[in-house]
């Protein structure tokens, strides 16, 4: 009668430890579209490879296994580890904007080194340690001249506006498929990142380009902050962010970005003709067109259309989309640092 009882029970824990072991395996495995819940049926052309309600251990470990977000996690969080080395690097540095002096290093001070000190080739062995000395001095001469000219703040407000976009994009990748309440919560999340990163895209151009017209500065960056905060409000709508509302999106990220089309047409005006101003223009056209072939990728969702099944893991629409946010915004970089250094270099509002 015991042996029976302890056989029972054992066959009963064997069962329990058989169902935990299935109940895991079936909430760890990749699921197709059909059997997803309708939270997370976004996109039909893409078939397979969804995660479904799994664990948040499980979730958070899934950024280093493949899966169809895999990429979309990836593309944003590299973008977004290049910004904080850029927040890093600028910060540290000693000049009035260290990325900038990094690139003005490369491309002007150190040429222009060589330049006035031709001579020294010729007459002296160490050149390098004498070129060092020169670049260091005009480094600093250049910073206690500058030091108010130009704050770095604007710059900053940037930089850490594109990292919340990228690692709220991120993170909303990897986590939403956990449950209806994550999946809510961080596409809304998501849809506010970026509404951060368009309007923390105009303060250091806007800023610095308008440092003698204070009143239009303030014009400028009230409307696209107003603007800003008005998207975020629409998009906290629930019904907002079902796949159906993915043009209205689009449109309305699209509609506040080229609303800068207004100050660059103003700052075009007022300083035509000086080279930085046309470079970071020519720039900023760039980043837009950048930001607009993203879009058409993200509402069209070419080229899984075109071929369904086929680019579940690599090349779906949403993955190009990242790569164009990030390029544009890179880009954006150098048409901001243009500007500062148009800024820089002007000593005066008299020019």
């Amino acid at each position: 009668m015991k042996r029976r009882r302890a056989a029972r029970k054992s066959s009963v824990m064997v069962t329990v430890i058989d169902s935990k072991r299935f109940e895991t395996r079936i909430v760890r495995r990749l699921m197709k579209f059909e059997e997803l819940p309708g939270y997370l049926q976004d996109n039909e052309f893409i078939h397979d490879h969804y995660r479904c309600q799994w664990s948040l251990r499980d979730t958070f470990l899934s950024t280093f296994s493949w899966h169809n977000e895999t990429l979309n996690i990836w593309t944003h969080l590299i973008g977004f580890v290049l910004f904080l080395w850029m927040m890093v690097v600028s910060s540290l540095e000693t000049t009035e904007l260290g990325l900038a002096g990094l690139f003005n290093g490369m491309s002007g001070a150190w040429m222009t080194s060589l330049s006035s000190n031709q001579s020294l080739l010729h007459h002296d062995s160490n050149v390098t340690q004498h070129l060092s000395l020169l670049n260091s001095q005009a480094e600093v001469n250049h910073h206690n001249h500058h030091q108010e000219v130009v704050p770095k703040w604007p710059w900053l407000v940037y930089l850490a506006g594109a990292m919340g976009c990228l690692i709220c994009s991120s993170v909303s990748h990897l986590l939403a498929c956990h449950s209806k309440r994550f999946n809510l919560f961080f596409w809304r999340l998501d849809y506010a990142g970026i509404s951060l990163m368009i309007v923390s895209s105009f303060f250091a151009p806007i800023y610095y380009a308008f440092s003698c017209h204070t009143k239009f500065r303030f014009l400028y960056l009230s409307s696209i902050s107003i603007l800003g905060l008005l998207a975020i409000i629409t998009l906290l709508s629930p019904a907002l962010s079902s796949p159906r509302f993915r043009p209205f999106r689009a449109a309305l990220f699209l509609a506040m970005g080229f609303s800068s089309v207004v100050p660059a047409s103003h700052v075009l005006c007022l300083y035509w003709g000086h080279p930085n101003v046309l470079f970071a223009l020519a720039c900023e056209l760039i980043t837009g067109i950048s930001y607009a072939v993203g879009a058409v990728f993200y509402v069209s969702r070419v080229p899984e259309r075109l071929k369904p099944g086929a680019f579940d893991i690599a090349g779906h629409s949403h993955q190009i989309f990242h790569v164009f946010v990030v390029l544009g915004a890179l880009v954006h970089c150098v048409a901001t640092l243009l500007i500062v250094d148009f800024r820089r270099a002007s000593l005066s509002c008299g020019f």
